[in-house]
């Protein structure tokens, strides 16, 4: 279940197949990009891309005749590039090059990132920047069209000169050679696949082995949908947070925004109103507005919450920003350039090293970490009875014969370990490699994998404290007799017609978890918040 189904009638129903994608000189969207990569949208190349890689394509077929060596045209690569390469040894040394560098190892990579690097890949070739011809670059689009993924491997790239190892392993599949897997998802070898398809591998020609290697395609792509699932993730937070500042007898007050303008970070304001909204007409809340009530204060995890969750959006605006520069650029060495008397050279260059995304990449991995270890502070606020406000240990229906959701908590606690260790930077650290010509290296491949680990684990620890605050605020409705807010009580009910019960004696909880956990990633909780209040920003 994917994090752009949505939500309507009280159930996840599936998008409608997106419409295919133009390819053209021009950056792919973001949306355009998920659309491909996630829900398998066919792509076509416009006439303007195919126009310029004509163009850039004559410029590469000039230098190849003539009698001066150019790098990655006429010469050998990485620390290999001081030997010429003969005219008849041209196409050898390119489909040498993808064989050679597709030396990846372990589990395959999943679909969806394959399917970005390929995409993006394409997008490079589409600005005429590479020098490869037409009938490679389309291709890798008819690839793309249908449903043909190579099998790639989660270890092989640096981050440098691109996402060498996984890029090779898609290009490999281009002359007929590797593993793909088709649109059904089975095995076979990509001369079949091909076939099958009515497609005919290509032959590479000068430059095109690394034109279509040589990029930060695969950290970029990861980097993409990654933003794109963080967008729905942190806003679903500010949902979780609501239900326990609710649910815990918390109050509204501190999230007004005369207070959040005296510290003005935009994405703490917008956290801060989307609280107020999400707990506007709550009867809990209300409840508890009397004389008589001596909190004083709510502790840091409900208080600060759009401090928090704020940060973390104010990270996530500087990665897109960053994306977005990345996505208008056309990663290659060497490049084709125009010369302003219309002619056109080709130069060497060091745009692939990918510090830009691998830097962002493990920037947001800490405040994914971080709002997921506030997240699980408030769940165990609710499972302690010296600090939950008068709710059962554990939210237990007896405790001591039953232990509620403790060991949900348990769980919490297990991910949000773990995504601590996954904030540790891996661009920090670089292993030379090609006899020390690349000396320095990005690991962006390294940030990207593990960021992907670490939104799975934000959305599973928000997805907990959601399934623990709907329990709380069923028990609150019991003893109170009031009714939490709209948009937490449409949460509440989401969850019960999905599987996940309410207070009750002890049951098998990992089912309701893993529910849970769907209805968090898919962007139905946020959904069904929304459904009573509108958008949230």
């Amino acid at each position: 279940m994917s994090l752009s189904e949505s939500y309507a009638a009280g159930r996840v129903v599936p998008v409608p197949e997106p419409a295919p994608v133009e390819v053209g000189v021009g950056p792919v969207a973001p949306h355009e990009l998920v659309a491909v990569a996630r829900h398998g949208a066919g792509v076509r190349l416009g006439e303007d891309a195919l126009a310029a890689i004509d163009r850039a394509r004559a410029v590469v077929e000039r230098l190849a005749e003539a009698d001066t060596p150019a790098y990655g045209v006429s010469t050998g690569f990485g620390a290999l590039a001081t030997r010429h390469i003969p005219t008849e040894m041209r196409a050898r040394l390119q489909r040498s090059l993808v064989r050679s560098h597709a030396a990846g190892s372990g589990p395959e990579v999943e679909r969806e990132v394959v399917r970005a690097l390929m995409l993006l890949r394409l997008s490079t070739l589409a600005t005429g920047r590479t020098g490869v011809r037409r009938e490679t670059a389309q291709l890798l689009a008819d690839l793309l069209d249908h449903g043909i993924t190579p099998v790639v491997r989660e270890h092989g790239s640096l981050g440098c000169s691109g996402d060498l190892a996984p890029l090779s392993h898609c290009a490999l599949a281009l002359i007929g050679e590797g593993e793909v897997r088709d649109a059904s998802g089975a095995l076979l070898p990509a001369a079949e696949a091909l076939a099958a398809a009515g497609l005919a591998p290509v032959e590479l020609a000068a430059k095109e082995g690394l034109a279509l290697i040589n990029g930060t395609d695969g950290m970029l792509g990861m980097l993409l949908l990654a933003l794109h699932d963080l967008e729905v993730l942190l806003r679903t937070a500010d949902v979780a947070a609501a239900m326990s500042v609710e649910g815990l007898l918390g109050t509204d007050r501190v999230f007004a925004p005369e207070l959040q303008a005296i510290r003005p970070h935009p994405g703490q304001a917008a956290s801060a109103a989307n609280l107020l909204r999400l707990l506007a007409g709550s009867g809990v809340v209300a409840s508890h507005r009397t004389p008589d009530c001596n909190r004083v204060q709510d502790a840091y995890s409900l208080r600060c919450a759009p401090q928090v969750h704020g940060a973390a959006r104010d990270t996530l605006d500087h990665a897109a920003r960053v994306a977005s520069w990345e996505l208008a650029s056309a990663v290659d060495n060497p490049v084709v350039v125009t010369d302003p008397d219309g002619s056109g050279r080709v130069e060497s260059n060091g745009n692939f090293h990918g510090a830009p995304v691998a830097y962002v990449l493990d920037f947001l991995a800490i405040p994914v970490a971080d709002v997921a270890s506030m997240s699980e502070r408030r769940t165990d606020r609710f499972l302690d009875k010296a600090r939950n406000q008068g709710l059962p240990p554990f939210l237990a229906d007896d405790p001591g014969v039953d232990s509620g959701l403790m060991i949900a908590q348990y769980t919490q606690a297990a991910v949000v370990s773990e995504l601590k260790r996954l904030a540790a930077p891996a661009s920090v650290d670089s292993i030379p490699s090609s006899a020390m010509q690349e000396d320095h290296v990005s690991m962006g491949w390294g940030a990207a994998r593990k960021l992907r680990r670490s939104v799975d684990g934000l959305a599973r620890v928000v997805a907990i404290e959601v399934m623990t605050a709907a329990r709380a605020l069923d028990l609150r409705a019991a003893a109170l007799d009031v009714q939490p807010a709209p948009a937490t009580a449409a949460v509440v009910a989401l969850l019960r017609s999905s599987g996940v019960e309410g207070p009750g004696p002890d049951r098998h909880l990992s089912p309701e978890i893993e529910a849970c956990v769907d209805l968090v990633s898919s962007g139905a909780v946020l959904a069904a918040a929304q459904s009573q209040i509108g958008d949230l920003a």
